[in-house]
């Protein structure tokens, strides 16, 4: 019989106050009762996870060109990059079917991720790989031939680890980055798995993307994954996970409005270029409009259109219930 497998990792009083805190803040924002499962916000969080994640491969498409692709409209752009898109998507429509706890299902995962990229997807690696930088050796993954016993260990210690899920996910996310165990893809399908491995253990992550937490705090993040333990990368996470929440809670008081305040804490400039592509092909809109189709309050709505007008990035024309909105081309 082989010896448990434990990850390096040593409990810290930083780490323990920090998942004390989060617990205590996703309570009281009473999600379950405040967060739609309204389809064009599920729809919405994918865009955000699918753009920020393949950024941070350096996809060259931005948000609204990922957004684009994903309705199905002609983008201009690398083949390679549309691709990615549209196989991320497709596995982010499929996360809510994906057990965590299922070695089968990170499989899954990374064929819909890795389809028509590379030819092993959906398998681990057979050879040896490396991560390099400037040409240099950063970091050797795990053996090939020791992939799948440890992979199998990794997944074991998973099902029956006996740290808080929030913990849980950082420690996974840092060990599968470091065995690397796919030739290709390794990062995207590392984020989705921690995304699902929190959103199972509240919904609420669903609508906070890990994925958008990251692009935000790139450089940390990378320098975390290179520590020698997942310690340092413990820590960022929650301490990135207890900031957006700090700001969600501040939000969802100012607005009393849990699922606009989401996306506002998420990412504030995705508000804006969601409203300007809104106008563009629905000129007519109403606030009130508007507000339903983005899950923001109506204060929200009314708050970014006056900036969007102080800036010249949009014009009023008429009155209220008849005029219409004029997206300048400057």
């Amino acid at each position: 019989m082989h010896e448990a497998y434990t990850p390096p990792f040593h409990m810290t009083d930083e780490i323990t106050a920090l998942a004390i805190e989060i617990g205590e803040m996703i309570g009281r924002l009473s999600v379950s009762a405040g967060l739609s499962p309204d389809p064009t916000l599920r729809r919405e969080s994918h865009i955000r996870r699918v753009y920020s994640s393949l950024a941070i491969e350096h996809n060259t498409l931005s948000l609204d060109q990922v957004t684009d692709v994903i309705d199905g409209h002609r983008v201009l752009g690398p083949p390679k990059d549309i691709r990615e898109v549209k196989n991320a998507y497709e596995a982010y429509e499929r996360l809510n079917s994906l057990n965590p706890a299922s070695q089968e299902d990170l499989l899954l995962a990374h064929r819909l991720m890795m389809q028509d990229l590379i030819p092993d997807a959906g398998c681990y690696r057979s050879r040896d790989v490396g991560v390099y930088s400037e040409g240099q050796l950063i970091h050797a993954g795990t053996p090939a031939a020791y992939v799948p016993e440890v992979m199998n260990q990794l997944f074991s210690w998973l099902n029956d680890a006996a740290v808080h899920p929030l913990i849980a996910g950082c420690i996974f996310h840092y060990e599968f980055e470091f065995i690397h165990p796919f030739s290709d893809g390794n990062g995207r399908t590392g984020r989705l798995w921690h995304s699902l491995i929190l959103q199972r253990w509240q919904p609420i992550f669903a609508w906070l993307p890990v994925e958008s937490m990251i692009h935000e705090h790139q450089a940390a993040y990378y320098q975390a994954l290179g520590a020698s333990d997942s310690t340092a990368f413990v820590t960022l996470m929650l301490t990135i996970i207890r900031d957006i929440l700090r700001d969600l809670r501040q939000n969802a008081s100012e607005d009393g409005h849990v699922n606009g305040s989401v996306n506002g804490s998420v990412n504030g400039s995705v508000n804006e270029e969601t409203i300007l592509l809104i106008l563009q092909k629905r000129p007519k809109a109403t606030i009130k409009q508007i507000a339903a189709w983005t899950h923001l309050s109506v204060r929200q709505v009314s708050r970014l259109l006056a900036g969007l007008k102080d800036s010249g990035k949009i014009i009023r024309h008429g009155a209220p219930k008849n005029g219409y909105w004029e997206v300048s081309s400057n």
